[in-house]
């Protein structure tokens, strides 16, 4: 089972640990005000009240054993960037940061942050969807028993067409698109890849290895999905 670390029990922070917590998973919320972690005391597996900047009291609660960390500490551009190094260096094997804007990201990105997220754009839900299966990029609740799922096309997947995988009839899901990366050889001989996205795929199309799905459909049907 993943075990997670939520640092900073701010909305973005403390909307992510519920959400991990209520799908029965292994949750640490840390934060340095006593009373947002009280909160969370009934529904995180730990709780510990401490500056996430001071690498020793990180080491004392077993940080570094955690299989993915999310740093949301808010406005606070210093200790985000300090909490994401020290988290990367105790050997976190990802560790994402929430950011407040283009160039605190590239900051982020430059010291190793595996994923930069920005909370008026991801929700904490489906934020902490795409983390419990790390295949998925995207995950948008449509209604009570449907959504819209991205993930990396699975290897059973590649090379067939969508015809030969049979979503509809095997999976009961509908492909309503597919992103792919295109590799383009540039003037200099050097290769760099543009995104292209076929909405509506028809059943001739195939699939190709990297391929991203957007896939609809309901929540039982995609979950057959997320454990190919």
């Amino acid at each position: 089972m993943r075990q997670f670390l939520v640092v900073g029990m701010g909305r973005f922070g403390s909307s992510i640990a519920e959400a991990l917590s209520k799908k029965g998973l292994e949750v640490l919320a840390i934060d340095k005000d006593s009373k947002k972690v009280q909160n969370f005391e009934s529904i995180a597996t730990q709780v510990a009240t401490l500056d996430a900047t001071d690498e020793k009291a990180l080491k004392e609660i077993g940080a570094q054993d955690s299989d993915c960390a999310i740093v949301s500490v808010g406005k606070n551009i210093e200790a985000s960037i300090l909490i994401t190094v020290i988290l990367k260096e105790l050997g976190v094997k990802e560790v994402v940061t929430e950011a407040i804007d283009e160039l605190h990201a590239k900051i982020l990105v430059k010291i190793g942050c595996d994923r930069v997220v920005f909370p008026e754009r991801d929700m904490g839900i489906r934020v902490a969807e795409s983390l419990i299966t790390p295949k998925i990029f995207d995950f948008i609740e449509l209604s009570s028993t449907h959504s819209m799922m991205e993930i990396v096309a699975p290897k059973s997947f590649e090379g067939k067409t969508l015809k030969e995988i049979k979503l509809r009839s095997k999976y009961g899901v509908s492909c309503i698109a597919i992103k792919r990366k295109i590799p383009i050889v540039k003037e200099d001989g050097d290769t760099e890849f543009s995104e292209e996205t076929k909405i509506a795929p028809v059943a001739g199309d195939d699939i190709q290895s990297g391929d991203r799905l957007y896939l609809l459909g309901e929540y039982a049907s995609l979950e057959k999905i997320k454990k190919l």
